[in-house]
């Protein structure tokens, strides 16, 4: 491996990091309001209201040890896989868009190894309301692992992880790379921060208008008591049959907009954390 991907091995640690604490709050809200029983909650703000005063302010980072946990890797994998992905796309490092964009979907494919267990692991804990029942992240990973193995259990949803994060990266690099080069036409290589921020917010909104029916439903499959059958196109057609057929076309965008709101402050940090970690790797190692 060489110096270059080490750098960007670890400021995506950094970056990822910076994102679940930022991001957790407003995801928790998202992932409830794609899961929860039809008639639980009125909105996105009554899903805020009712977990604070149900649960305590605290609620609203259930789930954040598993992305935690796993972000170094995950957002590790993601960013090398990105940086690999550009060298074999073109020897060139300024990419088009259309080339960014398929590297972006080659590192989404790439990110959904360690993002799937990751993501499933936090839903099934957002997925509890606080009764007596509820159980810690050990006990959902046990009996993940005891009661439906390592294909079921830990990987359930791989799948429709994959096709959300495909065209999701794409989304996402393809947005911010496209910001941040506006930028770069008035102040040059080196933009000032709040540019880097404003282009990582742009990128997060690029990810989820790209991807969003897709994590709906991967929420639903992560959180179901049994696996799903069929082949992945099935249980994916099959899911969103369900959804439209419960709640209207709308119900593949149940939560986008704290999907939204959660991005800008979100992928800011993690874009802006990301650049100046590498930066500051890349004056300290000369690489």
């Amino acid at each position: 491996m060489d110096a270059s991907t080490i750098n960007e091995l670890i400021a995506g640690s950094v970056g990822g990091a910076a994102q679940v604490i930022v991001g957790q709050p407003l995801d928790t809200i998202k992932t409830r309001a794609q899961v929860a029983p039809k008639g639980m909650f009125k909105g996105p703000m009554d899903i805020l209201v009712q977990t604070i005063r149900k649960e305590g302010f605290f609620a609203l980072y259930k789930g954040m040890a598993s992305p935690l946990i796993g972000i170094a890797g995950v957002n590790s994998l993601l960013f090398a896989a990105y940086g690999v992905s550009r060298r074999i796309i073109s020897p060139f490092p300024q990419l088009s868009l259309k080339e960014i964009a398929a590297a972006g979907a080659m590192a989404g494919a790439a990110n959904a190894i360690l993002a799937s267990p990751v993501e499933m692991f936090k839903v099934r804990m957002q997925g509890q309301y606080g009764a007596a029942t509820d159980k810690r992240l050990h006990v959902v990973v046990s009996d993940m692992w005891s009661h439906w193995g390592f294909r079921k259990g830990i990987m359930r949803g791989y799948w429709v992880t994959v096709a959300r994060e495909i065209p999701a990266y794409a989304g996402f690099y393809t947005a911010f790379e496209f910001t941040k080069r506006k930028f770069s036409k008035t102040y040059g290589p080196q933009i000032p921060v709040w540019a880097l921020l404003t282009s990582g917010a742009t990128g997060g909104i690029g990810y989820w208008l790209a991807c969003y029916p897709l994590d709906v439903v991967k929420s639903r499959v992560q959180l179901r008591t049994t696996p799903p059958t069929g082949t992945p196109v099935q249980y994916i057609g099959h899911e969103i049959r369900m959804i439209v057929s419960e709640s209207g076309v709308s119900g593949l965008f149940r939560g986008l907009s704290p999907s939204l709101l959660r991005s800008i402050p979100a992928a800011a940090s993690t874009f802006a954390a990301f650049e100046l970690t590498r930066e500051y790797l890349r004056e300290y190692t000369g690489i």
